[in-house]
């Protein structure tokens, strides 16, 4: 149990009704958790406003609220604290329960609309082949040195990232590589997380449904590099035009990357084939299985990240080199027919763009490239055309599918991305809503030395429709379809 006014440390509190100096038990901002002599935080989310739940909370127990609003009727006994903002209240309500815990290890947040996910995962399996202990928060999982655990966001809840962390105490990690998306920023669940570096990796249409413009967007990631502190690196992709923007306030030590302009550290791909490409960063050539010039950018942010974190450089060259892909990032595999298939998470229009460009450049022209799509319900539409178009003018054959349709109409959702489609390139493009059918019809399609990408779930392993999770893998489903053509 922790002392409240101790874990109120740092909160700015505009009304108090109540005793501060009183033992609890634990914090929590779901009132269904609540249990005896717990703090609940009445947060406002984006479905529901938890300062409805007060009450339900308060007869499960809680001796103090944190609100925004103070309740009509104050219940004896249970302390009542006004906050302005209760998603910044939580956040550090919740690092200062679990003893600030990212103050004992080297914390590094990854934020951009695309290689958040690979770059944290291998500086995760980089730094674990070093012989580090090392902690990761990401889309896929956290792990707690060796123990894993599921996650559901990207950034999860402050709750569970200060418990985490804390965990990573107790098991002597010394570095922690995390993912910090835009909703956790502007959720405020990366504050009150003392970070020693935060890497920028890019910036393209994504999430305008949540955020009401690409400024705003671009501004919420920005505020990750705001609150660095002088100790800590602020490592940027000098090539995307948003790059220099990121680093404008930052109190953090300035560090840049890129493959096209000057920056302190550099990259160029001297050859590119399916499996791997041959790089060279800081004059030394190294071959690395993971192709693109997408993924030759996350090598070059690992590298400089790991200089940065005081690696020697040839051993994480070397590192880098045996690094393989992640699951779901350009997961790919061929059959006994020669027929390629990839898997990957390309769920925006930049993402999509990136692995068609590299999987044209890798052609000899004389096969057909067949892309299975489709785009999220529930999420950015203004996206949905610019997918439809992209898939449609970079491939011989776009098959337009569900993808995760949530509570939306998935014919509603393929009809805007065939909006998209110019002209000329409607011959191309068949529309099956089922996905695994549209899996199944892109290989009964190809021929031999085809490739075939299903993109936008990766490793996601379910369809999401009205509220209902089903089994779906697309890497599963893909190589059952084509071994079954062998068959």
């Amino acid at each position: 149990m922790k002392l409240l006014k101790d874990i109120l440390y740092g909160v700015s509190l505009s009304a108090v009704s109540g005793d501060t100096n009183v033992m609890i038990n634990n914090v929590h901002f779901d009132s269904r958790e609540v249990a005896m002599d717990d703090v609940f935080v009445a947060v406002r989310g984006t479905i529901t406003d938890g300062h409805k739940y007060i009450q339900k909370a308060v007869e499960l127990g809680a001796k103090a609220v944190v609100c925004e609003e103070l309740p009509d009727i104050l219940v004896n006994g249970v302390t009542y604290l006004k906050v302005a903002d209760s998603n910044s209240a939580l956040a550090v309500l919740a690092s200062n329960f679990y003893d600030n815990p990212s103050k004992n290890l080297k914390l590094v947040g990854i934020t951009g609309t695309n290689g958040k996910t690979t770059v944290s995962t291998l500086l995760y399996n980089l730094f674990k082949k070093a012989g580090y202990k090392v902690g990761l928060i990401s889309t896929i999982k956290i792990m707690v040195d060796n123990q894993e655990y599921k996650t559901s966001h990207t950034t999860p809840d402050v709750l569970t990232i200060n418990q985490r962390l804390a965990q990573m105490n107790e098991e002597g990690v010394e570095f922690c590589f995390m993912e910090v998306s835009s909703h956790g920023i502007h959720q405020k669940r990366s504050e009150g997380l003392h970070f020693a570096g935060a890497i920028f990796t890019n910036l393209s249409h994504d999430h305008l449904d949540y955020h009401k413009n690409f400024a705003e967007y671009r501004d919420t990631k920005k505020k990750l590099f705001d609150a660095l502190p002088k100790s800590a690196f602020a490592l940027t992709n000098l090539d995307d035009k948003n790059g220099k923007v990121m680093l404008q306030n930052t109190k953090a030590r300035k560090q840049t990357y890129a493959l096209k302009t000057y920056a302190d550290y550099r990259a160029q791909i001297l050859e590119e084939q399916f499996n791997g490409q041959l790089l060279k960063i800081d004059d030394n050539e190294l071959w690395s299985k993971l192709i693109g010039d997408f993924n030759a950018y996350n090598l070059l942010a690992i590298y400089a990240t790991a200089d940065l974190l005081g690696l020697e450089k040839m051993e994480t060259l070397k590192l880098i080199s045996e690094l393989e892909n992640v699951d779901g990032r350009f997961q790919y595999f061929i059959s006994k027919e020669k027929i390629t298939a990839i898997v990957d998470y390309a769920h925006t229009p930049d993402a999509l763009k990136n692995v068609l460009v590299t999987i044209n450049a890798l052609r000899t022209g004389n096969e057909n490239v067949i892309t299975v799509v489709g785009c999220g319900g529930d999420r950015d539409k203004s996206k949905r055309p610019v997918m439809g178009h992209i898939a449609s003018e970079m491939s011989n054959q776009a098959i337009f599918t569900s993808d995760n349709p949530r509570t939306e109409s998935p014919t509603t959702i393929i009809e805007e991305m065939e909006a998209g489609v110019e002209p000329q390139n409607t011959r191309k493009v068949l529309s099956i809503e089922n996905r695994k059918q549209a899996i199944k019809t892109a290989c009964k399609l190809a021929l031999a030395n085809d490739i075939i990408l299903v993109a936008g779930k990766g490793h996601e392993t379910y369809q999401e429709t009205d509220g209902v999770r089903v089994d779906f893998d697309d890497f599963k489903e893909v190589k059952e379809a084509l071994e079954g053509l062998g068959k």
